[in-house]
């Protein structure tokens, strides 16, 4: 059988689950490239609907341009495909030109069609994103004359630190003074720190550092990695905690799984680019914590991951599509520490759940999320949230872990 063919509802497949990995991610990067460049107003569109149709005069949000720089950077990291690098020079451009603030710095939260600034804050979690793509973009292109720019961007984050208690304020207003509305979306809590800026922002200092070998950023880094596994990371569960105030009273009893899987390799990752091996040996031991928590109570039979829970039990059944992603990669990751093929059959799992019901083999890209049954929902395929970024990288990551597995054990998929 080929991977189009069904058995039972289910697609089977003879192919390699490397193979399998590399066509979606081929299938990703044709779908971002041919269907999302604005080319009356510049840059990208801000949102296409289920169907893949153009959203007209949709808001252009900073996140997914951010993330549209990464990915396609990393796709020419990844291949050198000439076709990515001008799609990630044409995403800089807009970040610089449009959502830069020229006057108090950082960038803006989100331009309307023509790319107009409409909502100006500095939320930290975006000028992160920026910092991240933009140490990518470095990375893919070698342009050392960036350096000063991305040394910027991380002044812009670190505006938001707190020096007292430690961590990092989640927005500011335009002109960098206190923001009312702390929040990212309407779904989150309205505090002053919270574990999904603080985990963004480790991510992107863990890519900087990539590129820039500063004691400064060194120092940073090593702090959000310790501050991470001492006060974000619940010892007694293994699984994140979500928010808090300025002092770090947690604010929330609810679990996401998504996060916490994505967190365990981000974590361990953050750890390794810094190379200090007595604290990689101190985050070693959470990572597999977190993977274990998520593989005992957040996998459902289908090998698809929930979305949250509480004290009570499972409080959100529906699947969305970035947990599936995620859950690949935070499983192989933790094969590749320890070996315990439990990971790997977890990992190879959550991919058959991806090919099974994530895929939009109608309209393209990955459906936002699927009910506990595996039915779709009818949201956008691009807007402020939904991007390349997180499939995408679950590709890339999982071709270049399952290679060098290949290449140095023998391993076969």
């Amino acid at each position: 059988m080929n991977v189009d063919e069904r058995e039972g509802g289910l697609i089977i497949s003879n192919k390699p689950f490397i193979e399998n990995v590399q066509s979606e991610l081929e299938r990703i990067l044709a779908y971002w490239s041919e269907k999302t460049v604005d080319h009356e107003h510049g840059g990208f569109y801000g949102a296409l609907d289920e169907y893949s149709e153009v959203v007209p005069n949709a808001a252009k949000g900073l996140v997914l341009n951010a993330r549209l720089l990464w990915t396609f950077s990393r796709a020419y990291r990844f291949d050198r495909n000439p076709k990515w690098i001008t799609l990630a020079e044409r995403a800089w451009q807009v970040l610089e030109q449009q959502f830069s603030d020229q006057e108090y710095g950082g960038y803006y939260w989100m331009l309307n069609h023509l790319g107009e600034p409409v909502h100006t804050k500095k939320q930290t979690y975006g000028q992160a994103f920026v910092l991240y793509a933009l140490a990518e973009y470095i990375l893919a292109t070698g342009n050392q004359k960036l350096l000063p720019r991305l040394q910027q961007i991380f002044t812009f984050v670190e505006l938001s630190y707190d020096p007292l208690n430690n961590g990092y304020y989640e927005a500011f207003t335009r002109e960098w003074e206190a923001e009312q509305d702390l929040r990212l979306g309407s779904h989150d809590l309205n505090e002053k720190k919270s574990m999904n800026t603080h985990l963004h922002i480790l991510e992107a200092y863990t890519n900087a550092y990539r590129v820039w070998k500063s004691d400064i950023l060194r120092q940073r880094l090593q702090n959000l990695i310790v501050l991470t596994a001492e006060r974000i990371v619940d010892h007694d569960t293994g699984h994140f905690l979500l928010f808090f105030d300025e002092y770090w009273a947690v604010k929330s009893d609810k679990i996401s799984y998504g996060h916490d899987i994505e967190g365990s390799w981000l974590l361990y990752e953050a750890a390794e680019v810094l190379g200090d091996a007595e604290v990689l040996e101190k985050i070693r031991p959470i990572t597999l914590a977190m993977a274990d928590a998520v593989l005992a109570e957040g996998i459902d039979q289908d090998g698809g991951l929930w979305n949250e829970a509480d004290a009570t039990g499972l409080i959100d059944r529906d699947k969305d599509w970035w947990p599936q992603a995620e859950a690949a990669v935070g499983f192989i990751n933790a094969w590749q520490i320890t070996g315990d093929q439990k990971y790997y059959a977890a990992a190879e799992k959550s991919w058959n759940f991806i090919e099974n019901h994530m895929l939009d083999r109608e309209h393209g890209e990955w459906f936002w999320k699927v009910s506990e049954t595996g039915i779709p929902y009818p949201e956008p395929k691009v807007s402020e949230w939904k991007c390349p970024y997180h499939n995408g990288r679950a590709c890339f990551e999982l071709l270049e872990r399952m290679k060098v597995e290949v290449e140095h054990n023998g391993s076969q998929f």
